[in-house]
């Protein structure tokens, strides 16, 4: 057999050929004094460029049409400082739910009650100590124990709206009281450190985040045409989701049409199949560091909406 004769080659012209990516869509250089609206505007319109633009006027789109949008996260969103971007979209009314793990909760609790969080997690499990803050723990157990009759997460509200806490203008659980936001809060048991804590009932903490489960799934009714966005949850969040949607989906017998998003500092598989592909119409999935994307992504938004 001989090689292929390159003569017989048949080429056609590029001006003629589909082409995905035109000038049009190029990055347009801004000055150091420029507003943060040019900024926006002079993102590349191409791949995630122009993906983060088609979630932000997914979300505009689902609010002035009365559809929700659901904004989850985990526990790192909370130690990075993002807290009073999230605070300050509920306060819009852009975010009309919040669900959170345990982390994301315990974190924004020891914000709240002293300003700062994030122990030293390999120095406390040689000594023992790592989670035994009384306080974290003592506050969640009482919270669990409210928690059976009305959810973790409402439970969470009163006690933040009640509570002697002095940096609750920095809180997320605070301000979902404040703005009268449902608030879900979905635990693993074994995971959280307040678990370990002497006053922790399994039962109790089972019972109230299992009736945030299926308060979740009745706030997936408002997704329909709307936006679930979940950031940094790798697991817990995803795995919950998926069941929630499936419940709705179940009592509607027609599926959701939701657009969803995930945004990590990794690429995991469940954030990828259970909230990004299995349940959306139209799924995003962005790679960066929480600190900087969702300032971001609220300025995408908030431009968006002309909030």
């Amino acid at each position: 057999m001989k090689p292929l004769d390159p003569r017989r080659l048949r080429t056609v012209s590029a001006k003629r050929r589909a082409s995905r990516v035109e000038t049009s869509a190029f990055a347009k250089p801004v000055e150091r004094t420029a507003s943060l609206r040019s900024f926006y505007r002079s993102l590349p319109g191409i791949l995630k460029g122009d993906e983060l633009g088609a979630l932000a006027r997914a979300v505009a789109r689902a609010r002035a049409q009365g559809r929700g949008v659901i904004w989850a996260c985990g526990g790192h969103v909370i130690k990075v400082g993002c807290a009073p971007l999230i605070v300050d979209l509920m306060k819009r009314g852009i975010v009309t739910g919040l669900v959170l793990n345990g982390a994301a909760a315990i974190h924004d609790f020891e914000i709240a009650f002293m300003g700062r969080t994030s122990e030293d997690v390999a120095a406390g499990v040689r000594t023992g100590t790592f989670g035994m803050a009384h306080e974290t723990g003592a506050f969640f157990a009482a919270a669990a124990a409210h928690g059976r009759a009305i959810g973790l997460g409402e439970a969470l509200k009163e006690a933040f709206a009640k509570g002697k806490l002095p940096h609750k203008r920095h809180s997320l659980i605070a301000g979902a009281a404040r703005y009268d936001v449902p608030l879900t809060v979905h635990v693993a048991l074994g995971t959280d450190i307040v678990h370990m804590h002497p006053d922790c009932d399994g039962a109790a903490l089972g019972a109230a985040t299992h009736y945030d489960f299926r308060l979740l799934a009745a706030l997936c009714a408002t997704l329909d045409r709307g936006v679930f966005l979940n950031w940094g949850s790798a697991v817990i969040v995803p795995e919950v989701f998926v069941k929630a949607v499936t419940l709705q989906n179940n009592v509607r017998k027609r599926p959701l049409r939701i657009t969803t998003a995930n945004f990590d500092q990794l690429r995991h598989y469940r954030p990828r199949v259970n909230v990004v592909e299995r349940p959306s119409v139209r799924g995003y999935d962005f790679a960066g560091h929480h600190e900087l994307m969702m300032p971001l992504f609220r300025l995408a938004v908030l431009e968006e909406m002309k909030a």
